[in-house]
Formats: structure tokens, sequence, C-alpha cells
């Protein structure tokens, strides 16, 4: 069972296009009432830059990872969820069949790069193999050959067609074996 006192991690879907007003209202509603400070920790709407190309010019535009959705931190209680439910922008949290919101597993807060991920968590070092756990290479695995905690990256050594590629992953995607 899990510990309704300890910050947890929710999905809150959002109407569309508003992920960015739910955010901001949503830190405005904790800034003004100080008794949610201590309940409500972080509200994330995870953006990417992508590169567009129109009329034949690239161009680079923030997007958002995940449309419609934003990402709370939060100690539930049922006082916290009417007020975050009856924000701006918001229209309800991702919830079981009895409409009570399902907190996310570990592996989905590390998948979706919601917190930082620390060198000391990821429990590895240089000529360790890991797995690679996201992305094109998913499920192969290689040897680390360069840790760059100030970056968040590691470079791992891949076997692809019996030739040793170096690539740099962040911390993210991999997990030791």
């Amino acid at each position: 069972m899990l510990d309704m006192n300890e910050p947890q991690w929710y999905v809150l879907k959002t109407q569309y296009g508003y992920e960015q007003i739910a955010e901001q209202s949503l830190n405005d509603m904790v800034a003004i009432n100080k008794d949610l400070a201590d309940k409500i920790f972080s509200v994330v709407v995870p953006r990417e830059e992508v590169v567009e190309e129109r009329n034949g010019k690239k161009k680079t535009v923030i997007k958002n990872k995940f449309p419609n959705y934003l990402f709370i931190k939060m100690i539930y209680t049922k006082d916290v969820w009417y007020m975050v439910r009856n924000c701006r922008g918001v229209q309800d949290f991702l919830t079981d069949s009895n409409n009570i919101p399902l907190p996310m597993a570990p592996e989905e807060v590390k998948r979706t790069q919601l917190e930082e991920v620390k060198v000391e968590d990821l429990k590895i070092a240089v000529g360790d193999t890991v797995n690679i756990i996201s992305g094109p290479f998913k499920d192969w695995s290689g040897e680390v050959m360069e840790i760059k905690a100030a970056e968040q990256k590691v470079k791992v050594n891949i076997q692809i067609y019996g030739r040793p590629t170096a690539m740099d992953l962040d911390f993210a995607q991999v997990e030791k074996i």
C-alpha cells in the first residue's frame, strides 16, 4: 500500500492547448495559499526543442512532450484533489476504476525524466555493463566508457554489426545489469 503522506507524482489531463495556463494557474494557487506549499511540491509540463521545416527554412520550436497532460508532485488529500481539479485548464487526474488518482510508478517517473537522476542513484561506473531502456536502441546493452555528471549523460559503447559504436545517452535511458 502506498504511503499517502509521501509526495507522489500524478498525471493531470488538461483542456486542449491549456497546458501552460493550467501550470501557471496551479503555481499561482500554491503561491497564494501557503497551506498548499507543503502539499504541492512541483508542477511540470515537459517540453522539448524540435526542428521544423517550413517554406524551406528550418526553425527550432519548443513543443510539449505530452500534449494535454501535465505532471504534479503532491501529497494526496481530498482537499488538495478538489482544489487541483477545479483549477483553470485542468480537466481531471488519471484515475483507477474507483476515481482515485493513480500515482506514477518510479520507473515511469524515471522514463519521463521528471526528476534529475544522480550518478549515485544509477550506481554505475566506467567499465560496467548497462542495458538501454529507452530510445531507438532499447534492450541493447553496452559498456560504460565515460560518465558526464554535469550533462546528465553517459557514453556507452554498443556493438553494431560487430563494431563498437559510442553513444551519448541520458542517465534516464540506462540501467545497470
